[in-house]
């Protein structure tokens, strides 16, 4: 059976810009009404760009701010959701943060921003995910392809990404018996800014050169793969999906 996203409840936290934005515009094109998540106030004004082109589409489009660091945020987030649209289909979270950094010069600080941004705000996203997204739903979050790679410098930012691995694969087993598939994305670096404010010039030729076609992910390589988990791919639940163009693998 083909599965759609027409009229659909399409959630989506980072939904403003890059990624989550694309997610959002693409969205709306297949068929779904759309909520875009956003940060801060800095983030206003792509997201509600991005909301216009939803509703150039011709769905309707959610705006809701929020900080997805507390549990709280996240509640209130499906709670806007629920109220507009009487519940969620499906809900994306391409929330994330960067940091390049040496092990002995990270502080204490950066670990716990760090750590509530990429594994927290994950986990709770997930579990209201598995309490409020409709039966025979679908949870997808973005996560990164270093957590394939043997490297230095992003000990906080891939190893705060490690436990969404393992917080999907006992989501899915946890959600399935209502239908609901959990999974996982690992793009490659990304031609974004979220990916340009850590590296220099030749660690930015380094990420080129592993790739089969020596060009970074972009944007339109991954959100197809989103689309697709979120229709016909809702057999697939509890994996990681590395899309990087042979950057890691494993």
């Amino acid at each position: 059976m083909t599965r759609t996203l027409t009229d659909k409840t399409l959630l989506v936290a980072g939904g403003a810009k890059n990624l989550g934005g694309l997610i959002s515009r693409r969205g709306a094109e297949a068929g779904a009404n759309v909520v875009v998540h956003y940060n801060s106030d800095a983030s206003r004004g792509d997201a509600e760009a991005t909301a216009d082109a939803v509703r150039a589409a011709g769905r309707e489009a959610l705006l809701v701010q929020g900080d997805l660091t507390r549990p709280d945020g996240v509640t209130a987030l499906f709670d806007a959701a629920t109220d507009r649209f009487g519940g969620v289909d499906v809900a994306v979270n391409t929330v994330g943060k960067v940091l390049k950094k040496p092990f002995v010069d990270t502080t204490e600080a950066e670990y716990d921003e760090m750590a509530a941004v990429n594994s927290k705000a994950a986990y709770f996203f997930l579990q209201e995910g598995g309490r409020r997204v409709n039966d025979d739903g679908r949870i997808i979050t973005i996560v990164t392809s270093l957590l394939a790679a043997f490297t230095g410098l992003y000990s906080t930012y891939a190893g705060q990404k490690a436990p969404v691995e393992h917080y999907t694969r006992a989501a899915a087993k946890e959600f399935a018996p209502r239908g609901i598939s959990v999974t996982a994305i690992a793009p490659g670096p990304m031609d974004t800014p979220f990916f340009y404010g850590q590296e220099t010039d030749d660690a930015v030729a380094y990420h080129r050169s592993q790739s089969l076609n020596g060009e970074l992910t972009k944007i339109e390589d991954i959100e197809p793969i989103v689309r697709f988990l979120a229709t016909d791919g809702w057999w697939i639940t509890g994996q990681t999906i590395f899309a990087n163009g042979g950057y890691t693998t494993r």
